[in-house]
């Protein structure tokens, strides 16, 4: 295998893509590390408005790689959480990024997979994409922050049938249960995703990633914690020069033009 992820930019975009074809993307050491590096090479370029995360070779990612995790049975508790917490960290990485992230989701989502795919802002699916915990077939839990994803936008007892069964979600079901963006035609995911991304990268950097940390804890804070949050982002948004050239855009009926206020301590 070559470079465990391909890196490209399309205008303010930067495309990322899961890059072992030959297992369905399933995840290896070397991606864990490479993802949440070039999520901080986006985070310290004010040229990058947005993320695209898609797979090379008709798949998003299969998951973890059954050889590693048989491997990992000889290992003591202490080991193999060591090894768990590559894939964790690569999560608090998508979850934490202030651009937004965006999944071009085909062929195969399963297990880790999924988890990675809805720890991203927001997914652009094909119809005939697999979904899956498929944990349970092997005999093993979910990890990743798949049923913390899951349920957010399933009920506890659709939860449990599909942590339980592992049976696999249609991109057209994931798109009716509110957890898909846009559905496309097969092979159309990634162009969709760019357009996508490309159209929301033109926006206010700033506001952007504050906007992202108050819909990431919209389901998990209380009403109150969540107004207090809203109150002080919106405090801070109020003096920020984004704010001077929307508001000034809005009066004077011209597009707003946050291009010159790209700063890289966002």
């Amino acid at each position: 295998m070559g470079e465990p992820i391909l890196v490209g930019r399309e205008g303010a975009v930067l495309v990322l893509s899961n890059n072992n074809p030959a297992a369905r993307n399933a995840l290896t050491p070397e991606f864990y590390a490479a993802l949440p590096q070039a999520l901080a090479q986006a985070e310290a370029d004010p040229s990058i408005g947005a993320v695209v995360l898609t797979g090379v070779g008709g798949h998003f990612c299969a998951g973890g790689d059954l050889h590693r995790l048989a491997l990992r049975r000889a290992m003591t508790p202490a080991e193999r959480r060591v090894n768990l917490e590559g894939l964790h960290d690569l999560i608090r990485a998508l979850q934490n990024c202030s651009k937004p992230v965006i999944a071009a989701v085909e062929g195969a989502a399963a297990g880790a997979g999924l988890s990675i795919a809805l720890a991203c802002d927001m997914l652009v699916v094909a119809r005939n994409a697999a979904f899956s915990v498929a944990y349970v077939k092997v005999g093993l839990t979910p990890d990743g922050g798949a049923t913390a994803f899951l349920a957010e936008f399933v009920s506890r007892q659709v939860l449990t049938q599909l942590c339980l069964t592992g049976e696999r979600i249609s991109g057209e079901r994931l798109h009716a249960l509110g957890a898909v963006n846009a559905l496309t035609e097969p092979g159309d995911a990634l162009p969709a995703a760019i357009t996508l991304a490309t159209r929301i990268a033109a926006g206010p950097q700033r506001a952007m990633a504050r906007i992202k940390t108050l819909c990431r804890q919209a389901s998990r804070t209380t009403l109150e914690q969540q107004l207090e949050l809203e109150a002080n982002h919106m405090v801070v948004s109020m003096g920020d020069d984004e704010a001077a050239e929307g508001i000034a855009a809005f009066f004077e009926k011209r597009p707003a033009d946050f291009n010159g206020l790209r700063i890289t301590d966002q």
